[in-house]
């Protein structure tokens, strides 16, 4: 794939990736994707010939992979997982409210619309979470914790409900509220 057809392809899964984080799997049409990307009609199915489910898929797993970075960033700058969680939840805080309180977790919105109905994204939505989980449970892991893995659960479910309610209430308040909870529980 040549130079502009790398880059097409980046915009749809930029159009994506936005339109399903505000919006869900069913906020992401494609002709919204379109639309948001420029992108000419054809090039949907040329770059994502499993049409509408494989631009979600590849979306899901990019956002997540932008997740899985910023946390490996910051669980290697940081002394203890506390402030991991800390430093990722004002950067999740940061992205949200920039966009409005429309930007929460990039994968939950999928998860909550289509999980039930479509193994497929089911299955990339757990592929996800389970390596946000696997980057705490390892940062834990050095920190000695003596249950990483529940722990690391327990830290993602947190933060992920932090999300929400940081989005409902249109308030950092739960995203603060959790980072303390969670330098009590560790």
């Amino acid at each position: 794939m040549g130079q502009k057809g790398a880059q097409t392809r980046g915009r749809m899964l930029d159009a994506a990736q936005d339109l399903i984080e505000s919006g869900g799997y069913y906020g992401a049409g494609l002709n919204q994707v379109l639309a948001v990307s420029g992108a000419p009609k054809g090039s949907l199915y040329f770059h994502f010939p499993g049409g509408k489910d494989q631009l979600v898929a590849e979306s899901l797993r990019r956002a997540g992979q932008e997740i899985s970075v910023e946390v490996r960033n910051l669980a290697s700058s940081a002394p203890d997982t506390a402030t991991v969680v800390a430093g990722l939840l004002g950067l999740l805080g940061d992205r949200l409210e920039a966009s409005d309180w429309r930007k929460g977790c990039p994968v939950a919105t999928v998860a909550l619309d289509i999980s039930a109905v479509n193994e497929m994204l089911r299955q990339v939505c757990s592929e996800v979470y389970q390596s946000w989980e696997n980057a705490l449970r390892n940062r834990l892991i050095a920190d000695g914790h003596p249950v990483p893995d529940d722990t690391a659960t327990a830290i993602l479910a947190a933060i992920e409900g932090a999300l929400l309610l940081a989005r409902v209430h249109r308030s950092r308040e739960p995203l603060k509220r959790v980072s303390r909870a969670v330098s009590v529980l560790l």
